[in-house]
C-alpha cells in the first residue's frame, strides 16, 4: 500500500462485536487530518446503511456497524480494501477557515495573565499569538460540541489548572497543553481561560449539531466588548471561587 503511514500502520483493532478501531497514525499531527477525513468519506460510501457511527479522532477512526447485517470479519475485509486504495482528502487540507469572534479580557479570561507570565509576554502579545494562526479540529468530545483544536504556539503551552473549576461559562475560550478549545456549554473544566466567544457552538436544531467538525480549520478573531455584546455574548465576569 503506497501511503505515508509508519511501519506497522494502518492497524485494525477490534472494538466489540460491532466495531473496528482503525489506527492510521501513532503521533498527533495536523497532516493526519486529510487521511482521517478521507477514511470517513470512504466508509460512509462503502458501508451505506450498514454503518451505525463513525468517530474520527487524532490518529484513529472508530467504525461502528450493524452486527445483524454485517459480520466483524466482513467489516474488517471491507476496511482493508478501503485502506489499500485510500488517498488523502485534498479538499479537507484546503478547507475554508471558520472564524470565531473572541473577546479576550481578564474578566472572562482569568488565566490570560497567567499565560502571559509563563510565556514572558504581555497579555496583548498572548492575544496576538493565539489569534494569528488557524487551528485544526482534531476531535470532538468531553461535552457535545467541544472541539479539541491544535496546535497552539509553543510559547502558549500551559498545564491545566491544579483544581478544575466547578462551572466554566459557555463560550469560554481556553488553552491546555498545546491545544485550544471553546466550551459549548456550562460545564466543569480545568483549562486556562483567556476569553469568551458569543458563537453558539452546539445547537440541537442545527444540522450536525456542532458548529465545528473534525477536520475543520478555525481561527479566533479578537473583537471589542461592544461587538461581543452586539453578537449576544455574555459579559458577566467569572464567579469568585471554583
Amino acid at each position: 500500500m503506497s501511503t505515508p503511514f509508519p511501519q506497522g500502520l494502518p492497524r485494525l483493532e477490534p472494538a466489540g462485536l460491532d466495531g473496528w478501531m482503525v489506527r492510521l497514525f501513532d503521533a498527533i499531527d495536523e497532516a493526519n487530518m486529510p487521511w482521517l477525513t478521507a477514511l470517513v468519506r470512504e466508509c460512509e460510501t462503502a458501508f451505506g446503511d450498514r454503518l451505525v457511527d463513525l468517530v474520527p479522532s487524532y490518529t484513529t477512526v472508530l467504525v461502528t456497524f450493524d452486527p445483524l447485517r454485517l459480520s466483524p470479519d466482513e467489516a474488517r475485509r471491507w476496511l482493508i480494501e478501503l485502506l489499500q486504495r485510500l488517498q488523502p482528502d485534498e479538499e479537507a487540507a484546503d478547507a475554508p477557515v471558520k472564524e470565531l469572534p473572541v473577546w479576550y479580557d481578564a474578566s472572562v479570561g482569568p488565566e490570560l495573565a497567567r499565560l502571559a507570565e509563563l510565556a514572558g509576554m504581555s497579555c496583548e502579545e498572548v492575544v496576538a499569538c493565539h489569534s494569528e494562526r488557524s487551528y485544526r479540529v482534531f476531535a470532538l468530545g468531553f461535552a457535545p460540541g467541544f472541539a479539541f483544536m491544535g496546535s497552539v504556539d509553543a510559547r502558549l503551552e500551559a498545564p491545566r489548572l491544579d483544581t478544575p473549576r466547578r462551572r466554566v461559562p459557555a463560550g469560554s475560550v481556553a488553552v491546555a497543553g498545546r491545544q485550544t478549545a471553546a466550551y459549548p456549554a456550562v460545564t466543569p473544566g480545568g483549562w486556562n481561560l483567556i476569553g469568551r466567544t458569543p458563537a453558539v457552538l452546539f445547537d440541537r436544531d442545527r444540522e450536525g449539531f456542532s458548529l465545528l467538525q473534525v477536520g475543520d480549520r478555525v481561527r479566533f478573531v479578537p473583537i471589542e466588548r461592544s461587538e461581543f455584546e452586539r453578537l449576544g455574548g455574555d459579559t458577566r465576569p467569572m464567579e469568585e471561587g471554583r
